[in-house]
């Protein structure tokens, strides 16, 4: 694996920016935690190399990512109690490997349709989501990950 710095490719918006608020990074990847007032429970696992294919890691390094995948999907289902997490890696837009990983509450504006599918519901004038929780979820990743 190269490191970070040599890796990047000018134009990537991953390679240039966190890709949200910075949870917690290492040498192979980084978790972010996406700014969604609709979808606050939103987070993202990115590679930190330049590769744009999952299929494009070596097999351990694939096993390390899916592992901070699972790890974080699994904290957010302890300290966010969703009723469903959303995985997804699409990179159609930015071509550099990053899972999305989405809280999802039969409440929220687009349940079940996918969170970039047509709105279901309209918004509440007061969010029910409890904010904390994600401090503490942020904390517990540092504490894992880090």
């Amino acid at each position: 694996m190269g490191q970070l710095d040599t890796t990047r490719r000018a134009g990537c918006e991953l390679c240039e920016q966190p890709g949200g608020m910075l949870v917690v990074r290492n040498t192979e990847l980084r978790v972010v935690r996406v700014s969604d007032a609709l979808h606050p429970g939103f987070y993202r696992v990115i590679w930190n190399d330049h590769v744009a294919e999952f299929s494009d890691l070596p097999q351990a390094e694939r096993m390390r990512c899916m592992d901070a995948v699972a790890l974080v999907e699994s904290l957010m289902r302890v300290h966010l109690q969703p009723i469903k997490v959303n995985l997804a890696s699409l990179g159609n837009m930015v071509p550099h490997l990053h899972w999305h990983l989405i809280a999802r509450y039969s409440d929220d504006p687009h349940f079940p349709q996918p969170i970039w599918g047509m709105q279901q519901r309209e918004v509440p004038a007061e969010p029910s989501f409890d904010a904390g929780k994600l401090l503490e979820l942020d904390r517990q990743i540092q504490l894992q990950l880090g």
